[in-house]
């Protein structure tokens, strides 16, 4: 309550510092954190459902998730520099709207590959909101203190997703897991309105590097389908070989030509700011954690321990709530304390948790999985807004969109690598609860090393 208080007061006090329309531009691009959130928890519970209309078994239920985290990753970049080119409220309505027409594609696939294709395509949608709505943030709270408070408000948008979106996942599916792409619609609607009355962004004319665009598809997608395939053929299959071969040559390729393109989408020179190189690893490290733990439990709860889609959502109820919670603490704490302390702290919850879930699975106890599931997310909802801080803040204002889209690049590969190599590992039935704690152990270990890595974040990032 009293993080919630302080937040309104900030709010109150500030406005006179604020952008135009600051409150509008909060609420719109909360909204779109919280769609492109909702995408990956909504569906997780519906997966079980998905397979057994369109047929396939965990390699399509990966690829259900990752073809949309797939895109979503590999067109960051691209977005970013959309975003900075044609302006943050142009992108952002260019997004929702694309975002929307392929959720009623979604909803209306009649095979698997039909679907699959449709999540790529909605993936790009989601890449051109997240910088967008980051950027927009940006431009209506100028004052540091006020951003940090700002984005604690944003990024309780992907808190509100992980609320609802297991429980209402669930209740959708028991109708027809058709709806979980329909409930979409009025959310793009209500955003596409918001966004009319908000003042035109600046913009940065610049060159699109096509051909590291090109590159970083090339090289995300062998990636992402040699882990799958790997988990499933074995990595000594020829196709494996062929596309792990390619995704190396493409990668390489790709930072290459960064180095030395004019125009480059991923300038090198970002990394020459301290807490990008600080962030990107925690954000790799989060998503593998938090991906990977709503992946695997959901699949957990429903194939191994045989709830339905709608109980094996309710299990994620307490953490969400928690959730929301430490997103409206962490600007204040983030004011005060600077953004080292969260982001430690919220990282060693997440492996609290994980580490929970390891001992505690074979119990098979729906009410202990709750349990776990709340230091783990509590603990990434204090962490991250000040890790995205420490991003923004660290960058030239005419180099937030890529900024952010770098990092977020980062956070969403590190979720598609989770799904393919967790989904390999749950894939034998036989072996499954093993496959469930090897997951789990991976996840608190990279979250582990994550926060030993953050301590090196200065005490104090504001004033």
């Amino acid at each position: 309550m009293s993080a919630s208080t302080d937040d309104r007061s900030a709010f109150t006090t500030g406005a006179s510092i604020d952008g135009p329309h600051a409150r509008v531009v909060i609420t719109a691009a909360s909204l779109g954190f919280f769609l492109i959130t909702l995408d990956i928890s909504i569906v997780n519970v519906a997966l079980a459902q998905i397979q057994a209309e369109l047929g396939g078994g965990t390699v399509t239920q990966q690829w259900v998730i990752d073809g949309y985290t797939l895109l979503f990753a590999a067109l960051l970049l691209f977005a970013g520099n959309l975003s900075d080119r044609i302006g943050a409220k142009r992108a952002l309505t260019l997004g929702i709207a694309i975002f929307a027409v392929i959720s009623a594609a979604c909803g209306l696939a009649p095979t698997s590959t039909w679907l699959v294709a449709a999540r790529c395509a909605q993936g790009a949608g989601a890449a051109i909101v997240l910088p967008a709505s980051m950027s927009l943030v940006r431009e209506a709270f100028p004052d540091p203190a006020r951003r940090a408070s700002a984005l604690g408000v944003w990024a309780v948008g992907g808190a509100v997703a992980g609320l609802v979106g297991q429980p209402l996942g669930g209740l959708l599916t028991t109708v027809d897991w058709r709806w979980v792409f329909a409930i979409n619609l009025p959310a793009c609607a209500v955003m596409l309105l918001l966004l009319t009355v908000v003042a035109t962004s600046p913009t940065r004319p610049s060159p699109f590097d096509w051909a590291g665009q090109a590159l970083a598809v090339i090289g995300l997608s062998t990636l992402v389908y040699a882990l799958i395939t790997g988990g499933h053929a074995g990595f000594a299959a020829p196709e494996v070989v062929a596309a792990s071969a390619t995704a190396v040559v493409a990668l390489v390729g790709f930072v290459v030509l960064q180095s030395r393109g004019r125009h480059p989408m991923m300038p090198l020179d970002l990394f020459r700011a301290r807490g990008v190189r600080l962030a990107l690893p925690v954000g790799f490290a989060f998503m593998v954690a938090n991906y990977g733990n709503v992946f695997v439990v959901s699949l957990f709860l429903q194939q191994q321990l045989g709830l339905s889609a709608l109980r094996a959502g309710l299990v994620f109820l307490p953490s969400a709530l928690f959730a929301i919670a430490a997103n409206l603490a962490s600007g204040p704490v983030t004011n005060r304390l600077g953004a080292r302390l969260p982001v430690v702290a919220g990282l060693t919850a997440m492996a609290a948790g994980l580490v929970a879930l390891v001992l505690t699975a074979p119990l098979g106890s729906p009410l202990v999985v709750a349990a776990c599931i709340i230091p783990i997310g509590a603990g990434g909802a204090l962490a991250m807004p000040s890790v995205t801080g420490v991003v923004l803040e660290g960058v030239p204002a005419q180099q937030a969109g890529t900024a952010s889209a770098v990092f977020n690049t980062f956070r969403q590969v590190g979720g598609a690598v989770a799904i393919a190599v967790f989904g390999a590992l749950i894939a034998d039935p036989d072996g499954a609860l093993t496959g469930v704690q090897l997951s789990l152990g991976i996840a608190a270990a990279a979250v582990l090393l994550a926060a030993l890595s953050s301590l090196r974040i200065r005490a104090r990032t504001t004033s």
